[in-house]
């Protein structure tokens, strides 16, 4: 089995000069948690619904405050992170609009190419680092030709058994 075997070939895909408010219209019409981003078919980046969600929660979110007098200065962290209740999501939303997905999106992902071996697929796909949930399928040029996802390698498992 290999990656050509595993891959669905109708993909769902967002322009790279597509903005945060495309992207959230594409969201909405799918069900999908992520898309492929593309520029003339090459795929340039991945940009999930987590990726969106950080623009509401900052990671950065902690200020480093040195105590002490040199050559004995500790840093002591202080976390700042005011409740979702507080944050006025609709301001955020109208603030980001208009950012291009270029700079919400995960630049250059994993990628597969068509015979790549299941176990590729499967080491990219379980590993933590970074927690890929969908492979894009790219040829010798980087142009998508399908898309891996978790359900579809599971998926293929459970019908060779039966």
């Amino acid at each position: 089995m290999n990656a050509r075997d595993l891959m669905v070939e109708d993909v769902k895909t967002v322009p790279d000069d597509a903005d945060v408010s495309d992207v959230f219209h594409k969201f909405a019409r799918n069900s999908f948690s992520g898309f492929p981003v593309v520029d003339d078919g090459r795929v340039v980046g991945v940009v999930t619904e987590s990726d969106l969600v950080d623009l509401f929660e900052p990671e950065e979110e902690t200020l480093w405050i040195p105590i002490g007098l040199p050559p004995f200065v500790d840093t002591l962290t202080y976390q700042v992170k005011p409740p979702w209740g507080d944050l006025d999501l609709g301001i955020d939303l109208v603030r980001n609009a208009d950012r291009p997905i270029t700079e919400v999106m995960t630049a250059d992902p994993a990628t597969v190419a068509p015979d790549a071996d299941v176990d590729e697929v499967l080491e990219l796909l379980s590993g933590d680092d970074p927690d890929i949930n969908r492979l894009p399928v790219v040829d010798d040029d980087g142009t998508l030709v399908g898309l891996i996802a978790r359900q579809d390698v599971i998926r293929a498992f459970r019908d060779r058994r039966i």
